[in-house]
């Protein structure tokens, strides 16, 4: 963190509690529902949202939020998302940054997305973060606050870049509930789980051995599994072996 001076010792306490529980996070939990509450109290928000990129279908998915309303947040997924004159840019530049630095506030309150969508819940003030490993995009946190309170400072900034490598990990721990494994490397997987070698399951899917290690390794990369016995437990967590 490049400042403490308006972060108090509750303020500390509480970040040091998020990171606590980002270490221990199972994998298989929702961290972004689980630490939602804790992240608006810490940066004193009014609400916020988090989706997840995918870039084969090129939209934001899986969305989580707190105060704002689900029926308004389905106009996003369904239309918004797609008119969106801010988070493009704020997405480019891969840290937390205020909406302010893309989209002048006298600029955003003329536009259909702040007037038609963020409006309807009151959202005014915004920052936003999303969070890379590479080029990878693992998801994002836009955070608001409602008209008539102060603007977000250098501390809300400052706090959300001390998490953001906490984030990170956790998220890379959790990408496998984002990410799904073709009908094949599945199979590989429970195999791997049961303990058969690599000429175990090319012979009892009678498939080639260099397919079943291609299957294999797209299912520790999805999974973000460092090896086959971290893909064991994994899968045998997930889907217990009868």
């Amino acid at each position: 963190m490049n400042r403490v001076r308006d972060i108090v010792s509750q303020d500390l306490r509480l970040f040091g509690d998020i990171v606590v529980r980002l270490q221990r996070m199972d994998p298989s939990a929702d961290l972004r529902q689980s630490i939602l509450p804790d992240l608006l109290r810490l940066l004193r928000a009014d609400f916020v949202a988090s989706y997840v990129w995918r870039s084969e279908s090129a939209n934001f998915q899986h969305g989580v939020s707190l105060n704002m309303d689900p029926q308004n947040l389905k106009r996003y997924d369904d239309w918004f998302q797609f008119r969106d004159p801010m988070t493009a840019q704020l997405r480019q530049r891969r840290r937390a940054s205020f909406v302010e630095e893309v989209l002048p506030r006298r600029d955003m309150i003329r536009t259909e997305f702040y007037n038609d969508f963020l409006a309807r819940d009151g959202l005014h003030h915004g920052i936003n973060m999303y969070v890379f490993d590479g080029d990878r995009d693992l998801g994002d946190f836009r955070i608001w606050r409602a008209a008539g309170r102060p603007d977000f400072e250098s501390r809300e900034i400052d706090l959300l870049t001390g998490l953001e490598p906490f984030l990170r990990g956790a998220m890379l721990r959790g990408m496998h509930r984002y990410e799904d494994l073709t009908a094949r490397e599945s199979d590989v997987a429970s195999l791997v789980a049961r303990g058969c070698t690599d000429r175990d399951i090319s012979r009892l899917l009678n498939i080639g051995f260099a397919t079943v290690r291609t299957h294999i390794n797209n299912a520790m990369r999805k999974r973000c599994c460092a090896n086959r016995a971290e893909l064991a437990a994994l899968v045998a967590r997930e889907k217990p072996i009868s």
